[in-house]
């Protein structure tokens, strides 16, 4: 079940030289997404300030879809695919007016920030992140690479 994290607008200042959402942005964007997931199962900033530890990106695959101009309210969900002891495994959607624009999908790890190590998900977080869990997506698992050619074509 995939749940509302976050919606902004797109700024000026974000705007490439192509008169369309710059790349970064959509990281940027994906990022406050992150926060609220965060927020939503329990790792927001009072978890943080209480106890050192936050989700830090292991590893992260963005796909952009669709140009976004000056203006456009961004609108992200997110989809928990799965969770163990320390990761969360899971997907960022931006939509523009009900149409999907970018994806993101990340490997999530909990780290205590003093030691730098990897730690346990508290109990009450994973099992809420276990509650969000659903079947992945078709481009969930993708690799970024070249597709070979049909037969007869260069």
């Amino acid at each position: 079940m995939s749940v509302p994290v976050h919606r902004e607008p797109v700024r000026e200042q974000w705007i490439d030289y192509n008169g369309h959402l710059s790349e970064p942005y959509y990281v940027l964007v994906f990022g406050h997404a992150t926060d609220g997931l965060m927020d939503h199962v329990g790792l927001g900033p009072a978890y943080r300030a209480r106890t050192g530890s936050s989700l830090y990106t292991a590893e992260a695959h963005v796909r952009y879809l669709r140009e976004v101009d000056l203006g456009a309210e961004l609108d992200v969900r997110a989809r928990v695919l799965g969770t163990s002891a320390k990761t969360v495994h899971y997907c960022l959607e931006m939509s523009v007016g009900g149409g999907l624009v970018s994806t993101e999908e990340l490997l999530g790890v909990h780290v205590d920030s003093e030691s730098g190590r990897s730690v346990p998900l508290p109990e009450p977080v994973r099992a809420a992140l276990e509650q969000l869990v659903e079947s992945p997506p078709g481009y969930a698992g993708r690799a970024v690479g070249l597709q070979p050619a049909p037969a007869g074509e260069a």
